[in-house]
């Protein structure tokens, strides 16, 4: 629960103090792990508040606590990875809409996402529409059919392209839909998906929330304690639910969110200006970036640029490679949102899952690199990438 004094603080001072102080048992600070599998009943028929790990756990509650309070919703959903979170979307799709499984999402969108959605249009379980959500023509068209969900992600993954999330979740409550948001790139530090309507936000908890690359989580917060209740039983149901262990991380992680966002962003606007005028690279994918095609709208909608961006070596996937094998302090593996900055080629590892039609579809070349902007020092991250391209 909210202490009174925090109810007017700012996110970055409720970040660190929500559950602080709140252990009834011995005045911890810090609230405790508890990794028990099972709770005692007062006595018959008087169950306490948790029973058994996979149902409820109060360092579970903790973590849930913080980020649906970051995010405005009336509760979260803490599950093993962020696919988790979004799967159990389609769990209760029935409530949105009875009787519809069409699910409108991003052509776009994370590798892994859709391969996930792939998967479940292939069970029957929904149906699957992609379109380019900043194409307002396909948009209307696509939602002019009972849609259950519309799915957006913004910034998206890995060309950092933005939804203008007013009007995109307007047009989808009209339409009679839900609305969900992937806010996994940016995190409630930086965009508050509920503040213009969304009826859910996604987290893959691993990356920003956790921000230390020793954890994988996820997160669904909801805007309604009926969808709360919904979906923590569903995570019940299908077993889906955070470990203690993986949450205590998970809290200790998002205390520093917001300064580790502060300083990455600063270092990634650097990033981004020096690749943006250096000969080997053809275009870099940075909404922080005046010439980022929606940069007015991230200055709208985002609270900052963020610390992802992706860019194009003019040489393709021959030059790839040449940099892949040269480069230093950026580690080459997957994943995003760490202290450490990282590097990859979406083509061949993120979303490698994807045909190569879609990925054409969604402008993924060979030429294409993503990195995610650590806690390194700007300088040295800028003589990193030169010395890499100096192989070039």
């Amino acid at each position: 629960m909210t202490k009174d004094y925090l109810k007017d603080a700012s996110l970055a001072t409720r970040v660190i103090n929500i559950g602080i102080d709140s252990d009834p048992a011995h005045g911890a600070v810090m609230p405790p792990i508890y990794l028990s599998s099972n709770y005692t009943f007062e006595g018959f028929g008087k169950k306490r508040t948790y029973d058994y790990a996979r149902s409820g756990n109060p360092t579970r509650s903790v973590i849930a606590d913080v980020i649906a309070d970051l995010e405005g919703g009336a509760g979260a959903v803490m599950t093993v990875s962020g696919l988790a979170a979004l799967d159990l979307l389609w769990q209760d799709l029935n409530a949105f809409h009875p009787g519809c499984k069409r699910v409108v999402v991003p052509h776009d969108c994370y590798g892994g996402t859709q391969r996930l959605l792939n998967a479940r249009t292939k069970q029957g379980l929904i149906e699957v529409v992609y379109v380019d959500q900043n194409d307002d023509a396909a948009m209307a068209e696509a939602l002019s059919v009972p849609t259950a969900l519309l799915l957006l992600e913004t910034p998206s993954n890995p060309l950092m392209r933005l939804v203008d999330l007013e009007k995109r979740i307007a047009e989808g409550h009209a339409a009679g839909a839900k609305v969900a948001v992937d806010n996994t790139f940016l995190s409630p530090a930086l965009q508050n998906p509920v503040k213009f309507g969304a009826d859910f936000v996604v987290h893959s908890t691993t990356k920003y929330i956790n921000g230390h690359s020793d954890v994988v989580g996820g997160a669904l917060v909801c805007t309604t304690e009926e969808d709360v209740t919904a979906y923590r039983w569903w995570a019940n149901c299908v077993g889906s639910t955070a470990p203690a262990f993986d949450s205590y991380m998970t809290l200790r992680g998002v205390r520093t969110l917001f300064v580790r966002i502060r300083q990455q962003q600063q270092s990634a606007q650097a990033v981004a200006e020096w690749l943006e005028k250096h000969p080997a690279v053809s275009a870099v994918y940075y909404p922080g970036l005046p010439a980022h095609p929606q940069h007015e709208l991230a200055k709208k909608q985002q609270l900052g640029f963020g610390a992802m961006m992706s860019f194009e070596l003019k040489g393709g996937l021959d030059a790839v490679k040449t940099v892949l094998d040269a480069i230093d302090l950026f580690s080459l593996a997957e994943s995003l949102g760490g202290i450490e900055s990282l590097i990859v080629h979406p083509a061949s590892m993120t979303h490698a899952a994807m045909s190569p039609e879609a990925q054409a579809t969604a402008g993924i070349t060979g030429g294409l690199l993503r990195v995610s902007v650590g806690l390194e020092d700007a300088d040295d991250l800028i003589k990193a990438l030169e010395r890499a391209f100096n192989h070039l």
